[in-house]
């Protein structure tokens, strides 16, 4: 899977990308990530690429220049390449959607500040746009990397075992059942019995109704009846 990041900001998406779990599937040659500084591309001579918005109004809007001539260079070498745009209009992000993009080998994610993008760049090249929340941010590399990191935990490899997915929350249509580790009792509060009984038939119990109980309090709109 190759992504491919167009932004002003690398650095915010460098910064993140040499951590973890994604710098791993980096270095094992599970997903490629190239980040792309949109600013490199624009033909003002002071690598301007925002002006205000016709019709007035506040704040500024990155002009469609930079933006779009990224792209024909990143198509160049990507010509199967879905771009994606980060939006409050878009789509919202959810465990499904995720996993439909993993089936993808090459995407491309485009990262807005400011107020925003001129509109002609969306008609004329942007494929999909995607929200991760019904809320305004500064700009679109928290959404980015968030895609990058729920998608790239789909690809086969990236995780240590398959399990580590299957076991999680959406998964199964519920949230995850409680998690504990060592010490058996910290601060007088003891792990439930049942997980150290050794008994993985009545852990799998335990676990699913644990789940279900969590789910039905805190999501019901999730539960399928």
């Amino acid at each position: 899977m190759i992504f491919n990041i167009m932004t002003l900001f690398p650095d915010i998406i460098n910064a993140y990308v040499n951590q973890s779990i994604i710098k791993n599937a980096v270095e094992y040659e599970l997903i490629q990530v190239n980040v792309h500084n949109i600013r490199d591309y624009s033909a003002n001579k002071h690598k301007k690429v925002d002006d205000y918005p016709y019709g007035g109004g506040g704040g500024m809007i990155m002009t469609a220049q930079p933006i779009y001539d990224c792209y024909v260079n990143i198509k160049k070498n990507n010509p199967s390449t879905k771009l994606i745009y980060f939006s409050p209009k878009g789509k919202i992000l959810n465990n499904k959607l995720s996993y439909e993009y993993a089936k993808y080998n090459n995407l491309t994610l485009l990262c807005g500040h400011y107020e925003g993008i001129d509109e002609r760049i969306i008609d004329m090249i942007v494929d999909e746009e995607i929200s991760i929340g019904d809320y305004v941010l500064t700009g679109g590399e928290l959404p980015a990397l968030v895609f990058l990191d729920t998608v790239s935990r789909k690809i086969d490899g990236v995780l240590s075992s398959q399990d580590n997915v299957q076991d999680e929350s959406f998964e199964d249509g519920m949230l995850e059942y409680p998690q504990y580790t060592r010490p058996v009792e910290f601060n007088g509060m003891k792990v439930p019995d049942v997980l150290l009984s050794g008994n993985h038939q009545n852990i799998y119990k335990w676990r699913k109704e644990q789940s279900l109980e969590i789910t039905k309090k805190r999501r019901p709109d999730l539960m399928k009846f």
